[in-house]
C-alpha cells in the first residue's frame, strides 16, 4: 500500500495552548476539523504521549492558534518539537490569557477557544471534540502542510499523526555541488550553506547549536 497518497489530504498548522494549573502549556498539532456549523464543534488530534493532552484532559479549555505563512517560524520548532514537560515553551515568546486559555504572542490568522467535550481513543492518539467558546480575529494567510514542507521545508515531528519515519534510499551520482547540506538531528530541517555552519549557528525552527546538525551532502 502506497501510504503516500495520504500527502495529499490538507492540513494546517496549529499551536495549541493549555493551562497546567497556572504554568502554560502547549504544542504543535496538523490536524483540525469543524464536525459541526451550529454551536460549533472541532476536533483536534493530539498524540497519548503529548503533556498538552494531559492538560487538556484536567481543565478541559484550551486556545488553538491558526499559524500563517509568516508567523514566526522558530514558534513551530519551540512548540514542535519540545516537551512542556521540561520547558517553558512560553519564555521566548510571552503569552496573554483569553476566556482562561493562553494565547503565544505572535502572528496568526486567527485564534480560537474551545472546551473539549469528548476525548475518543484512537490507538496511538486520542481525538478531542471540543465546542467553540470564542474566537479572536487574525491576519495573515494560514499555513498548510504542503506550505510547512515546501517552503519552510519542516518535518513531521514524531507525535504527529502524519509523521512517517525516513527510509534509507541508495546513495545516487550527484553533479558537484557548491554547497554543503546539515541536517538538524531534532526537527529535521535542512541548512544549505557554502562551507561549515558557523559556530553559533541556531536551527531556525526549533534553535539547536551545530553540535546537533550532521552532514548530509
Amino acid at each position: 500500500m502506497d501510504i503516500t497518497v495520504l500527502f495529499k489530504l490538507t492540513y494546517g498548522l496549529y499551536v495549541v495552548g493549555a493551562m497546567d494549573g497556572e504554568r502554560p502549556v502547549g504544542c504543535i498539532i496538523n490536524t483540525c476539523f469543524q464536525v459541526t456549523s451550529q454551536n460549533p464543534i472541532l476536533a483536534i488530534s493530539l498524540n497519548k504521549n503529548n503533556y498538552t493532552l494531559e492538560a487538556i484532559r484536567k481543565g478541559k479549555r484550551f486556545s488553538l492558534s491558526i499559524i500563517a505563512e509568516d508567523t514566526d517560524s522558530t514558534i513551530i520548532g519551540t512548540f514542535g518539537f519540545c516537551s512542556s514537560r521540561d520547558r517553558d515553551k512560553y519564555a521566548d515568546y510571552g503569552y496573554t490569557t483569553h476566556e482562561g486559555a493562553p494565547l503565544v504572542n505572535g502572528r496568526f490568522a486567527g485564534r480560537l477557544i474551545l472546551d473539549a467535550i469528548d476525548f475518543v481513543d484512537n490507538e496511538t492518539h486520542v481525538v478531542v471534540l471540543a465546542r467553540l467558546a470564542d474566537t479572536v480575529q487574525g491576519e495573515g494567510k494560514p499555513m498548510t502542510y504542503e506550505y510547512y514542507h515546501r517552503v519552510v521545508k519542516g518535518k513531521a515531528p514524531k507525535n504527529a499523526p502524519t509523521y512517517v519515519a525516513e527510509e534509507t534510499k541508495p546513495e545516487a551520482e550527484e553533479a558537484p555541488k557548491a554547497t554543503r547540506k546539515f541536517k538538524c538531528n531534532l526537527c529535521g530541517y535542512v541548512a544549505e550553506v557554502e562551507g561549515d555552519l558557523p559556530e553559533d549557528y541556531r536551527c531556525p525552527l526549533c534553535k539547536a547549536g551545530k553540535d546537533l546538525f550532521t552532514e548530509i551532502g
